[in-house]
Protein backbone atom coordinates (compact mmCIF):
# COMPACT_ATOMS: atom_id res chain seq x y z
CA UNK A 1 0.00 0.00 0.00
CA UNK A 2 1.18 3.53 -0.67
CA UNK A 3 0.32 6.58 1.30
CA UNK A 4 0.78 9.83 0.29
CA UNK A 5 0.85 12.93 1.78
CA UNK A 6 -0.38 15.14 -1.88
CA UNK A 7 -1.12 12.81 -5.17
CA UNK A 8 -2.05 14.89 -7.80
CA UNK A 9 -5.69 13.08 -8.85
CA UNK A 10 -7.87 13.68 -12.13
CA UNK A 11 -9.87 16.67 -10.09
CA UNK A 12 -6.71 18.38 -8.46
CA UNK A 13 -3.92 17.58 -5.65
CA UNK A 14 -5.69 15.59 -2.82
CA UNK A 15 -4.06 15.49 0.74
CA UNK A 16 -2.91 12.45 2.78
CA UNK A 17 -4.11 9.91 -0.25
CA UNK A 18 -4.09 6.29 0.82
CA UNK A 19 -3.45 4.19 -2.28
CA UNK A 20 -4.33 -0.31 -2.57
CA UNK A 21 -2.68 -2.08 -5.79
CA UNK A 22 -4.15 -5.21 -6.57
CA UNK A 23 -2.76 -7.10 -9.53
CA UNK A 24 -1.20 -4.17 -11.09
CA UNK A 25 -4.26 -2.12 -10.50
CA UNK A 26 -5.05 0.48 -8.46
CA UNK A 27 -8.05 -1.27 -6.13
CA UNK A 28 -8.89 2.24 -4.17
CA UNK A 29 -7.36 5.59 -4.09
CA UNK A 30 -9.04 7.12 -0.56
CA UNK A 31 -7.94 10.87 0.06
CA UNK A 32 -7.93 12.71 3.54
CA UNK A 33 -7.44 9.44 4.77
CA UNK A 34 -4.71 8.12 7.65
CA UNK A 35 -1.29 6.04 6.47
CA UNK A 36 -0.91 2.32 8.08
CA UNK A 37 2.17 1.67 9.75
CA UNK A 38 3.13 -0.46 6.66
CA UNK A 39 2.36 1.61 4.03
CA UNK A 40 5.38 3.00 1.76
CA UNK A 41 5.29 6.42 2.26
CA UNK A 42 6.18 9.35 -0.47
CA UNK A 43 5.66 13.33 -0.12
CA UNK A 44 4.12 13.86 -3.90
CA UNK A 45 2.97 11.37 -6.12
CA UNK A 46 1.80 11.81 -9.81
CA UNK A 47 0.16 9.74 -12.26
CA UNK A 48 3.59 8.29 -14.34
CA UNK A 49 4.38 9.21 -17.58
CA UNK A 50 4.75 6.41 -20.64
CA UNK A 51 7.55 6.80 -22.62
CA UNK A 52 5.61 6.32 -26.12
CA UNK A 53 9.28 6.20 -28.31
CA UNK A 54 12.39 4.56 -28.05
CA UNK A 55 15.39 2.64 -29.96
CA UNK A 56 17.04 1.41 -27.04
CA UNK A 57 20.28 0.59 -28.94
CA UNK A 58 20.54 4.51 -29.99
CA UNK A 59 22.12 5.18 -26.15
CA UNK A 60 25.42 3.35 -26.88
CA UNK A 61 26.01 6.36 -29.36
CA UNK A 62 25.37 9.17 -27.73
CA UNK A 63 27.41 11.98 -28.15
CA UNK A 64 29.38 10.15 -30.70
CA UNK A 65 27.72 12.27 -33.60
CA UNK A 66 28.36 15.83 -32.92
CA UNK A 67 31.22 16.44 -34.61
CA UNK A 68 30.82 18.21 -37.93
CA UNK A 69 32.17 17.10 -41.34
CA UNK A 70 33.11 18.78 -44.33
CA UNK A 71 29.47 19.94 -45.33
CA UNK A 72 25.94 20.36 -43.53
CA UNK A 73 25.35 17.80 -41.11
CA UNK A 74 21.47 16.95 -41.12
CA UNK A 75 19.66 14.20 -39.61
CA UNK A 76 20.56 12.11 -42.82
CA UNK A 77 24.07 12.43 -42.52
CA UNK A 78 23.46 11.01 -38.63
CA UNK A 79 21.72 8.07 -40.32
CA UNK A 80 24.85 7.03 -41.80
CA UNK A 81 26.43 6.95 -38.51
CA UNK A 82 23.89 5.24 -37.21
CA UNK A 83 23.76 2.36 -39.45
CA UNK A 84 27.50 1.82 -39.18
CA UNK A 85 26.96 1.60 -35.72
CA UNK A 86 24.47 -0.88 -35.60
CA UNK A 87 26.37 -3.20 -37.90
CA UNK A 88 28.13 -4.31 -34.77
CA UNK A 89 25.75 -4.89 -32.48
CA UNK A 90 25.73 -8.68 -30.69
CA UNK A 91 22.74 -9.50 -29.08
CA UNK A 92 23.87 -10.01 -25.58
CA UNK A 93 25.16 -6.09 -26.41
CA UNK A 94 21.54 -5.49 -27.64
CA UNK A 95 20.26 -6.86 -24.28
CA UNK A 96 22.52 -4.94 -21.97
CA UNK A 97 22.31 -1.49 -23.79
CA UNK A 98 17.85 -1.97 -23.40
CA UNK A 99 18.30 -2.51 -19.71
CA UNK A 100 20.42 0.66 -19.34
CA UNK A 101 18.09 2.52 -21.02
CA UNK A 102 15.33 0.90 -19.29
CA UNK A 103 16.61 1.72 -16.08
CA UNK A 104 17.65 5.46 -16.88
CA UNK A 105 13.72 6.09 -18.14
CA UNK A 106 12.57 4.60 -14.63
CA UNK A 107 14.52 6.58 -12.52
CA UNK A 108 14.02 9.69 -14.53
CA UNK A 109 9.87 9.22 -13.90
CA UNK A 110 8.83 6.98 -16.74
CA UNK A 111 6.67 3.54 -15.98
CA UNK A 112 6.66 2.31 -18.96
CA UNK A 113 8.11 2.30 -22.87
CA UNK A 114 6.83 1.88 -26.61
CA UNK A 115 10.43 0.33 -27.84
CA UNK A 116 10.20 0.64 -31.65
CA UNK A 117 12.28 -2.23 -32.75
CA UNK A 118 13.54 -2.89 -35.66
CA UNK A 119 17.15 -4.62 -35.66
CA UNK A 120 15.89 -8.09 -36.26
CA UNK A 121 18.67 -9.96 -38.46
CA UNK A 122 22.49 -10.46 -37.87
CA UNK A 123 24.89 -8.11 -39.39
CA UNK A 124 24.13 -8.54 -43.21
CA UNK A 125 20.67 -9.20 -42.93
CA UNK A 126 20.86 -12.96 -42.28
CA UNK A 127 18.24 -14.23 -39.89
CA UNK A 128 18.92 -15.57 -36.57
CA UNK A 129 17.81 -18.78 -35.99
CA UNK A 130 14.97 -17.71 -33.66
CA UNK A 131 13.48 -14.60 -35.91
CA UNK A 132 12.28 -13.00 -32.40
CA UNK A 133 16.28 -12.75 -31.01
CA UNK A 134 16.66 -9.96 -30.69
CA UNK A 135 12.93 -9.21 -29.50
CA UNK A 136 13.94 -11.98 -26.86
CA UNK A 137 16.97 -9.33 -26.27
CA UNK A 138 14.48 -6.52 -25.43
CA UNK A 139 11.77 -9.05 -23.22
CA UNK A 140 15.01 -9.89 -20.90
CA UNK A 141 16.09 -6.30 -20.36
CA UNK A 142 12.31 -5.21 -19.57
CA UNK A 143 11.90 -8.40 -17.28
CA UNK A 144 15.29 -7.34 -15.52
CA UNK A 145 14.16 -3.84 -15.05
CA UNK A 146 10.24 -4.35 -14.10
CA UNK A 147 9.54 -1.45 -16.59
CA UNK A 148 5.89 -1.62 -18.41
CA UNK A 149 6.55 -3.02 -22.01
CA UNK A 150 4.57 -2.21 -25.46
CA UNK A 151 6.79 -3.95 -27.80
CA UNK A 152 6.52 -2.31 -31.19
CA UNK A 153 8.20 -4.56 -33.87
CA UNK A 154 8.63 -2.70 -36.93
CA UNK A 155 8.05 -3.65 -40.35
CA UNK A 156 10.91 -1.86 -43.15
CA UNK A 157 11.28 -3.38 -46.90
CA UNK A 158 12.37 -0.91 -48.54
CA UNK A 159 15.77 1.76 -48.50
CA UNK A 160 13.73 4.42 -49.40
CA UNK A 161 10.62 6.28 -51.24
CA UNK A 162 9.78 4.79 -54.60
CA UNK A 163 10.73 1.33 -52.91
CA UNK A 164 14.51 1.96 -53.28
CA UNK A 165 16.30 -1.17 -52.03
CA UNK A 166 17.91 -1.25 -48.76
CA UNK A 167 21.12 0.42 -48.59
CA UNK A 168 23.87 -1.92 -46.77
CA UNK A 169 23.06 -0.29 -43.38
CA UNK A 170 19.69 -0.93 -43.43
CA UNK A 171 19.63 -4.97 -44.15
CA UNK A 172 19.86 -5.45 -40.73
CA UNK A 173 16.29 -4.46 -40.86
CA UNK A 174 14.53 -5.61 -43.76
CA UNK A 175 11.24 -7.44 -43.50
CA UNK A 176 8.48 -8.36 -46.39
CA UNK A 177 5.56 -8.21 -44.90
CA UNK A 178 5.43 -12.11 -45.00
CA UNK A 179 8.79 -11.93 -42.96
CA UNK A 180 7.16 -9.84 -40.36
CA UNK A 181 4.33 -11.62 -40.01
CA UNK A 182 6.31 -14.30 -38.43
CA UNK A 183 8.26 -12.46 -36.73
CA UNK A 184 5.00 -10.48 -34.72
CA UNK A 185 3.55 -14.17 -34.13
CA UNK A 186 7.06 -15.35 -32.35
CA UNK A 187 7.04 -12.06 -30.58
CA UNK A 188 3.33 -12.35 -29.11
CA UNK A 189 4.68 -15.98 -27.95
CA UNK A 190 7.61 -14.58 -26.46
CA UNK A 191 5.67 -12.19 -24.32
CA UNK A 192 3.65 -14.34 -22.65
CA UNK A 193 6.50 -14.97 -20.29
CA UNK A 194 6.34 -11.40 -19.73
CA UNK A 195 3.90 -9.55 -17.13
CA UNK A 196 0.45 -9.05 -18.21
CA UNK A 197 0.43 -5.30 -18.61
CA UNK A 198 2.87 -5.92 -21.46
CA UNK A 199 1.44 -5.10 -24.61
CA UNK A 200 2.38 -6.09 -28.64
CA UNK A 201 1.50 -3.77 -30.89
CA UNK A 202 2.91 -3.39 -34.85
CA UNK A 203 5.17 -0.64 -36.36
CA UNK A 204 5.20 0.31 -40.27
CA UNK A 205 8.49 1.61 -39.76
CA UNK A 206 7.26 5.16 -42.36
CA UNK A 207 6.12 5.44 -45.62
CA UNK A 208 9.46 5.67 -47.25
CA UNK A 209 10.16 2.23 -45.47
CA UNK A 210 7.10 0.35 -46.51
CA UNK A 211 4.68 0.34 -49.99
CA UNK A 212 1.18 1.27 -50.20
CA UNK A 213 0.49 -2.83 -50.67
CA UNK A 214 2.49 -3.47 -48.10
CA UNK A 215 0.98 -1.37 -45.13
CA UNK A 216 -2.33 -2.37 -46.22
CA UNK A 217 -1.27 -6.20 -45.77
CA UNK A 218 -0.02 -6.08 -42.13
CA UNK A 219 -2.45 -3.62 -40.89
CA UNK A 220 -5.06 -6.01 -39.99
CA UNK A 221 -2.13 -7.75 -38.01
CA UNK A 222 -2.70 -5.06 -35.34
CA UNK A 223 -5.46 -6.79 -33.98
CA UNK A 224 -6.89 -3.84 -31.91
CA UNK A 225 -3.14 -3.31 -30.17
CA UNK A 226 -1.19 0.10 -30.73
CA UNK A 227 0.52 0.74 -34.39
CA UNK A 228 2.88 3.26 -34.76
CA UNK A 229 4.69 4.80 -37.41
CA UNK A 230 7.47 7.42 -38.13
CA UNK A 231 5.57 10.32 -39.92
CA UNK A 232 6.97 13.75 -41.98
CA UNK A 233 9.72 14.15 -39.63
CA UNK A 234 12.08 15.66 -42.33
CA UNK A 235 11.29 18.35 -45.20
CA UNK A 236 12.93 15.89 -47.47
CA UNK A 237 10.65 12.84 -46.27
CA UNK A 238 7.83 14.98 -47.08
CA UNK A 239 9.36 15.85 -50.72
CA UNK A 240 9.80 12.11 -51.19
CA UNK A 241 6.83 11.29 -50.90
CA UNK A 242 4.56 13.59 -52.38
CA UNK A 243 6.97 13.12 -55.36
CA UNK A 244 6.41 9.17 -54.92
CA UNK A 245 2.68 8.87 -53.70
CA UNK A 246 0.96 12.30 -54.96
CA UNK A 247 0.21 13.29 -51.20
CA UNK A 248 1.87 14.66 -48.42
CA UNK A 249 2.68 11.65 -45.99
CA UNK A 250 -0.08 12.66 -43.36
CA UNK A 251 -2.64 13.42 -45.71
CA UNK A 252 -2.08 10.26 -47.80
CA UNK A 253 -2.10 8.51 -44.29
CA UNK A 254 -5.36 9.87 -43.74
CA UNK A 255 -6.87 9.12 -47.23
CA UNK A 256 -5.15 5.69 -46.98
CA UNK A 257 -4.91 3.59 -44.09
CA UNK A 258 -7.89 4.88 -42.01
CA UNK A 259 -5.97 6.04 -38.88
CA UNK A 260 -7.63 6.37 -35.49
CA UNK A 261 -7.05 6.26 -31.35
CA UNK A 262 -4.93 3.13 -31.76
CA UNK A 263 -2.33 5.05 -33.94
CA UNK A 264 0.37 7.01 -32.70
CA UNK A 265 2.26 9.15 -35.42
CA UNK A 266 5.68 9.79 -34.43
CA UNK A 267 7.35 13.12 -34.70
CA UNK A 268 4.29 15.01 -37.40
CA UNK A 269 6.84 17.80 -37.36
CA UNK A 270 6.15 18.86 -41.18
CA UNK A 271 2.73 18.79 -41.35
CA UNK A 272 -0.02 21.45 -42.86
CA UNK A 273 -2.68 23.29 -41.01
CA UNK A 274 -5.07 21.17 -42.95
CA UNK A 275 -3.07 17.81 -42.02
CA UNK A 276 -2.86 18.97 -38.41
CA UNK A 277 -6.50 19.16 -38.21
CA UNK A 278 -7.29 16.38 -40.10
CA UNK A 279 -5.30 13.82 -38.18
CA UNK A 280 -5.87 15.17 -34.79
CA UNK A 281 -9.84 14.75 -35.34
CA UNK A 282 -8.74 10.66 -35.99
CA UNK A 283 -7.93 10.54 -32.09
CA UNK A 284 -4.10 9.51 -32.81
CA UNK A 285 -1.51 10.69 -30.84
CA UNK A 286 1.14 12.42 -32.29
CA UNK A 287 3.95 10.93 -30.23
CA UNK A 288 6.92 13.87 -29.90
CA UNK A 289 10.27 13.51 -29.34
CA UNK A 290 11.36 17.19 -28.52
CA UNK A 291 14.80 15.91 -27.25
CA UNK A 292 15.63 14.23 -30.57
CA UNK A 293 13.97 16.24 -32.70
CA UNK A 294 16.14 19.10 -31.37
CA UNK A 295 19.46 17.28 -31.96
CA UNK A 296 18.43 15.75 -34.97
CA UNK A 297 17.81 19.45 -36.20
CA UNK A 298 13.99 18.25 -37.35
CA UNK A 299 12.03 21.08 -36.47
CA UNK A 300 9.42 22.47 -33.82
CA UNK A 301 6.04 20.40 -33.77
CA UNK A 302 3.13 22.70 -34.39
CA UNK A 303 1.78 22.53 -31.27
CA UNK A 304 -0.52 25.74 -30.98
CA UNK A 305 -2.39 23.72 -33.50
CA UNK A 306 -2.59 20.55 -32.87
CA UNK A 307 -3.86 21.69 -29.38
CA UNK A 308 -6.57 24.08 -31.16
CA UNK A 309 -7.52 20.74 -32.94
CA UNK A 310 -7.76 18.93 -29.87
CA UNK A 311 -4.97 16.67 -30.63
CA UNK A 312 -3.69 14.03 -28.10
CA UNK A 313 0.08 13.63 -27.79
CA UNK A 314 3.16 12.18 -25.36
CA UNK A 315 6.60 12.13 -25.26
CA UNK A 316 9.39 9.84 -25.72
CA UNK A 317 13.56 9.72 -25.95
CA UNK A 318 13.82 7.93 -29.38
CA UNK A 319 17.56 8.10 -29.63
CA UNK A 320 17.71 8.08 -25.94
CA UNK A 321 20.78 10.88 -26.36
CA UNK A 322 19.47 12.39 -23.36
CA UNK A 323 16.57 10.30 -21.26
CA UNK A 324 14.94 12.89 -19.03
CA UNK A 325 11.00 12.82 -18.64
CA UNK A 326 11.04 16.37 -17.35
CA UNK A 327 13.47 17.63 -19.78
CA UNK A 328 11.24 15.97 -22.97
CA UNK A 329 8.72 18.39 -21.85
CA UNK A 330 10.55 21.63 -21.01
CA UNK A 331 11.91 21.26 -24.22
CA UNK A 332 8.60 20.84 -26.13
CA UNK A 333 7.15 24.20 -24.73
CA UNK A 334 10.68 26.09 -25.20
CA UNK A 335 10.83 24.97 -28.97
CA UNK A 336 7.54 26.46 -29.03
CA UNK A 337 8.55 29.81 -27.30
CA UNK A 338 11.80 30.14 -29.36
CA UNK A 339 9.52 29.74 -32.94
CA UNK A 340 6.74 31.80 -31.83
CA UNK A 341 8.91 34.72 -29.68
CA UNK A 342 6.24 34.08 -26.70
CA UNK A 343 5.90 32.67 -23.56
CA UNK A 344 3.44 30.02 -22.36
CA UNK A 345 2.58 28.46 -25.39
CA UNK A 346 0.86 24.44 -24.93
CA UNK A 347 -1.90 25.70 -22.98
CA UNK A 348 -5.09 27.63 -23.38
CA UNK A 349 -5.43 29.12 -19.62
CA UNK A 350 -4.09 28.21 -16.35
CA UNK A 351 -0.38 26.34 -15.70
CA UNK A 352 1.55 25.09 -19.07
CA UNK A 353 3.27 22.24 -16.96
CA UNK A 354 -0.18 21.20 -15.59
CA UNK A 355 -1.35 21.06 -19.02
CA UNK A 356 1.86 19.38 -20.48
CA UNK A 357 2.06 16.86 -17.88
CA UNK A 358 -1.62 15.57 -17.78
CA UNK A 359 -2.02 15.81 -21.67
CA UNK A 360 1.24 13.77 -22.22
CA UNK A 361 0.05 11.10 -19.39
CA UNK A 362 -3.27 11.04 -21.06
CA UNK A 363 -1.83 10.45 -24.24
CA UNK A 364 1.18 8.59 -23.55
CA UNK A 365 -1.05 6.08 -22.25
CA UNK A 366 -3.17 5.76 -25.06
CA UNK A 367 -0.23 5.12 -27.47
CA UNK A 368 0.89 2.85 -25.50
CA UNK A 369 -2.24 0.45 -25.02
CA UNK A 370 -1.82 0.87 -21.29
CA UNK A 371 -4.67 1.24 -18.81
CA UNK A 372 -2.49 4.24 -17.11
CA UNK A 373 -2.37 8.27 -16.97
CA UNK A 374 -5.01 8.82 -13.96
CA UNK A 375 -4.29 8.13 -10.07
CA UNK A 376 -7.69 6.25 -9.96
CA UNK A 377 -9.27 3.16 -9.45
CA UNK A 378 -9.31 0.65 -11.94
CA UNK A 379 -5.56 2.33 -13.86
CA UNK A 380 -2.60 0.51 -13.44
CA UNK A 381 -0.29 1.51 -10.87
CA UNK A 382 2.13 3.69 -13.22
CA UNK A 383 3.12 6.12 -10.00
CA UNK A 384 5.68 8.38 -9.89
CA UNK A 385 6.98 10.31 -6.83
CA UNK A 386 8.76 13.52 -6.47
CA UNK A 387 10.61 15.33 -3.43
CA UNK A 388 8.74 18.81 -2.73
CA UNK A 389 11.30 19.63 -0.66
CA UNK A 390 13.84 19.68 -3.11
CA UNK A 391 15.51 23.27 -3.29
CA UNK A 392 13.99 23.64 -6.99
CA UNK A 393 10.49 22.77 -5.80
CA UNK A 394 10.41 23.71 -1.98
CA UNK A 395 9.29 27.48 -2.64
CA UNK A 396 6.20 26.36 -4.37
CA UNK A 397 2.66 25.83 -3.90
CA UNK A 398 1.19 22.58 -4.96
CA UNK A 399 -1.16 24.13 -7.50
CA UNK A 400 2.78 25.10 -8.77
CA UNK A 401 4.91 21.76 -8.38
CA UNK A 402 4.50 20.60 -11.75
CA UNK A 403 5.50 23.96 -13.32
CA UNK A 404 8.46 24.16 -11.11
CA UNK A 405 8.98 20.29 -11.85
CA UNK A 406 9.06 20.55 -15.67
CA UNK A 407 10.89 24.11 -15.88
CA UNK A 408 13.16 24.08 -13.16
CA UNK A 409 14.44 21.18 -11.05
CA UNK A 410 16.60 18.32 -12.29
CA UNK A 411 15.59 14.87 -12.93
CA UNK A 412 16.87 13.58 -8.91
CA UNK A 413 13.66 15.24 -7.72
CA UNK A 414 12.37 11.92 -9.01
CA UNK A 415 12.41 9.18 -5.51
CA UNK A 416 9.99 6.49 -6.46
CA UNK A 417 8.73 4.81 -9.86
CA UNK A 418 6.03 2.18 -9.83
CA UNK A 419 5.62 0.47 -13.05
CA UNK A 420 2.06 -1.50 -13.18
CA UNK A 421 2.42 -1.80 -9.17
CA UNK A 422 6.33 -2.82 -9.22
CA UNK A 423 8.73 -0.38 -7.41
CA UNK A 424 11.51 -0.24 -9.31
CA UNK A 425 13.33 3.18 -8.13
CA UNK A 426 13.56 3.43 -4.40
CA UNK A 427 14.76 6.52 -2.92
CA UNK A 428 15.76 7.88 -6.73
CA UNK A 429 18.19 4.44 -7.43
CA UNK A 430 16.47 1.70 -9.80
CA UNK A 431 16.86 -1.51 -7.38
CA UNK A 432 19.00 -3.33 -10.16
CA UNK A 433 21.27 -0.31 -11.10
CA UNK A 434 24.56 -1.70 -9.87
CA UNK A 435 24.26 -4.86 -11.82
CA UNK A 436 22.58 -3.38 -15.36
CA UNK A 437 25.01 -0.59 -14.90
CA UNK A 438 27.72 -3.26 -14.97
CA UNK A 439 26.24 -4.98 -17.95
CA UNK A 440 25.93 -1.85 -19.60
CA UNK A 441 29.63 -1.21 -19.03
CA UNK A 442 31.06 -4.65 -19.90
CA UNK A 443 28.61 -4.52 -23.12
CA UNK A 444 29.81 -1.07 -24.42
CA UNK A 445 33.52 -1.79 -23.53
CA UNK A 446 33.21 -5.15 -25.84
CA UNK A 447 31.80 -3.19 -28.35
CA UNK A 448 33.88 -0.24 -28.79
CA UNK A 449 36.97 -2.87 -28.93
CA UNK A 450 35.14 -4.00 -32.16
CA UNK A 451 34.78 -0.74 -34.02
Amino acid sequence: MIFAEQAFLPDGWGVNVRLTVTDGLLATVTANASAEPTDIRVQALLPALANLHSHSFQRAMAGMTEHRAAGQDSFWSWRDLMYRFTARLAPDQIEAIAAQVFMEMQEAGFASVGEFHYLHHQPGGSPYADPAELTQRIYAAASQTGIGLTHLPVLYTYGGAGKQSLAEGQKRFGTTPDQFARLLDAARIGAKNLPPDTQVGIAPHSLRATSPAGLAEILPLAAGNPIHIHIAEQPKEVADITAWLGAHPVDWLLDNANPGPDWCAIHATHMTPQETARLAKTGAVAGLCPITEANLGDGAFNGPGWLAAKGAFGVGSDSNIRISMVEELRMLEYSQRLRDLARNVMTDAGSVGETLYKTAAKGGAQALGRPAGQIAPGFLADLAAIDPTHPSLCALSPGQLIDGLIFAAPDCVVTDVWSAGRHMVRGGRHIHRDQITAGYRNAVRTLMADL
